[in-house]
């Protein structure tokens, strides 16, 4: 038998055994007077930056105003107008060209400022994270307090890729300074519509 063989059985031999997952009540979770403000105000503590709008009326200007700019944008929300669907063709090189990405948010949590995303919201799943400037859009309605709360809703099974994403990227390990946009987008704007 070789390594690789005795090291494989060794590991199916010591499975641990399934436990089941806690039940919780969400009655005992933390809960929040406002979730929009509180939403607000840890995304902004993170980075984000947060509009609240009734329509789309202002972004779809505002998507439309940097296309006609020449500047690479990706649209993946319907409602902005004209959706990028080729976004499997693109590499990592050509994406990485990209200013601004729309996105579509499914769910976002009050409590530390994530947003769920769906990989055929993304359109490839390199978008959100290579992208300059994220601009994502949630109906208010899709703002639940915790992370329990929103694990109650994810369709796990939907899709083969889902994440949860928080603020524009940052690090604080180059001497103790905070770079923002050091692996991943500089900026994050979340529209909350509703």
């Amino acid at each position: 038998m070789s390594a690789r063989e005795s090291i494989l059985k060794n590991i199916t031999a010591n499975k641990p055994q399934l436990v089941e997952l806690p039940a919780i009540d969400l009655n005992d979770v933390i809960q929040y007077n406002d979730l929009v403000q509180q939403y607000k105000t840890v995304l902004q503590s993170i980075g984000g930056g947060t509009v609240e709008l009734q329509e789309l009326s202002s972004l779809q200007e505002e998507f439309a105003t940097k296309k006609a700019n020449g500047d690479f944008v990706v649209n993946r929300i319907e409602a902005l107008g004209e959706v990028s669907d080729s976004l499997n063709t693109l590499t990592a090189t050509d994406l990485a060209a990209v200013d601004t990405a729309y996105i579509n948010g499914n769910i976002a949590v009050a409590e530390n400022g994530a947003i769920w995303l769906y990989e055929s919201n993304m359109g490839n799943r390199l978008l959100p994270f290579i992208c300059q400037h994220l601009v994502i859009v949630i109906e208010k309605k899709n703002i639940v307090p915790t992370m329990h709360h929103a694990y109650n809703q994810l369709e796990t099974a939907k899709e083969g890729f889902g994440v949860f994403l928080a603020g524009p990227s940052k690090t604080a390990d180059i001497e103790q300074s905070l770079v923002i946009g050091a692996h991943g987008a500089r900026s994050l704007i979340v529209h909350i519509v509703g």
